[in-house]
């Protein structure tokens, strides 16, 4: 069993939400990376997804796309990346760290030498936004030779049949795209939203989260009572922007995120019973 594995038992047996927020490694500065990762599980985060930065991120919004490029401006690569995760590892063995980015980067490594370095960096999974479930069966099984997920993505626009493999083939947890767009859009439907994450994690035998457009405490937690938690980013790295150095980054991430992290434990608390039945 991996942290992954033991996070999300930990939690279903605790009947609590997972909080996962997901930051651009590199931004707003190199040094800031660790002590932000450090303060996010300070405040609640259960699991951290860890942007790495890329050139064309095409899924991403103005906001994350602008992180990337300034974290590519200071030299933040892969290679980079992993060395973040090994220093976090420091002081911080057990919660998860999942990789969240594109296809090209580790196509560039190769799938073999990108898992093996990042199980050695303490890595537990991978989210490759343009890997399609159809062509993933060799880097999932790069992946899974380590011990590391290949973590998926499900949207409102995803076909019956490849929703149906998603659940079926998930692992990790299933990333639920809230909204058809970009990371950091608006205009959520919070009830169509939750309809759909529920019959999805009815289904998924992974924990599934819901993520995009969540922007603070209340969406939230609106969002989180059908699903078995929350991921949130462009508002977590709009709050870090600009900030004078690793401290006060760290301060910042901790101070959006706390809010969020009472407001998940409030909504399992009213509604004990969560999405699934078992």
């Amino acid at each position: 069993m991996n942290r992954l594995q033991r996070k999300f038992e930990v939690l279903a047996k605790s009947g609590r939400k997972a909080l996962v927020p997901f930051i651009t490694a590199g931004d707003p500065s190199l040094e800031a990376t660790v002590p932000v990762m450090h303060a996010l599980v300070a405040a609640g985060a259960d699991a951290i997804e860890l942007g790495v930065p890329f050139s064309d991120p095409m899924a991403d919004g103005p906001v994350i796309q602008r992180s990337s490029e300034r974290a590519i401006a200071r030299g933040a690569g892969l290679r980079w990346v992993l060395a973040q995760v090994q220093a976090f590892r420091e002081r911080d063995a057990t919660t998860p760290v999942v990789l969240m980015g594109y296809l090209n980067p580790v196509e560039i490594l190769g799938a073999g030498a990108f898992a093996r370095a990042a199980a050695e960096a303490g890595v537990d999974g991978a989210l490759l936004v343009d890997l399609p479930p159809e062509e993933a069966g060799p880097t999932r099984a790069a992946l899974n030779a380590e011990g590391l997920a290949l973590v998926a993505l499900a949207a409102p626009t995803t076909a019956p049949a490849r929703l149906q493999r998603l659940a079926r083939e998930a692992q990790g947890y299933l990333y639920y795209v809230s909204l058809a767009g970009v990371t950091g859009a608006g205009h959520l439907d919070p009830g169509e939203v939750r309809r759909r994450a529920g019959e999805l994690a009815q289904r998924a035998v992974v924990p599934v989260l819901v993520g995009f457009g969540i922007r603070d405490a209340a969406t939230a937690a609106a969002l989180a009572v059908a699903a078995d938690g929350v991921v949130v980013g462009s508002a977590l790295v709009q709050a870090m922007a600009g900030a004078g150095g690793a401290v006060e980054a760290a301060r910042r991430a901790g101070e959006f995120l706390a809010p969020l992290r009472a407001a998940l434990d409030g909504a399992a608390r009213a509604t004990p019973a969560g999405p699934r039945s078992g």
